[in-house]
């Protein structure tokens, strides 16, 4: 049992709960901005009142393709939110990380060893080098 607590009080299952509890938040937000503001925009265009009323029937079965419209129009916010707050400026930041990398060190062209790039002389093979 003293393992099991162990893992639950670990920073990453924590984080991840946290993750979990505010992207459900997120969720009721984006999903009341579609219906409650964003829907109503687009049908005042297109004459509809409301998505979620929008229905077909087949015998007895009623197919509410209206709430699905919301739900795809949620996604699609919330997939774009996601990617140009938190994707792109990681990726962004990554990228401009990587070509800040210092070289250091550089391979030794008689036996192909690794050097310290200030170095004169092979620590491996002891072989003379150019200064790069």
């Amino acid at each position: 049992m003293s393992g099991f607590k162990k893992f639950l009080m670990q920073g990453n299952v924590i984080d991840l709960a946290v993750a979990v509890v505010i992207g459900v938040a997120f969720n009721s937000i984006v999903s009341s901005f579609v219906a409650d503001l964003l829907t109503p925009l687009i049908s005042a265009f297109g004459g509809l009142p409301d998505f979620s009323s929008l229905k077909f029937t087949v015998g007895e079965s009623n197919f509410m393709y209206g709430k699905f419209l919301n739900a795809v129009i949620s996604f699609l916010l919330i997939a774009a939110v996601l990617y140009f707050l938190i994707v792109k400026p990681y990726t962004h930041y990554k990228d401009r990380a990587a070509t800040r990398e210092e070289i250091t060190h550089r391979d030794c062209p008689e036996c192909l060893s690794e050097i310290p790039i200030a170095a004169t002389r092979c620590a491996h093979c002891c072989a003379e080098i150019a200064r790069a």
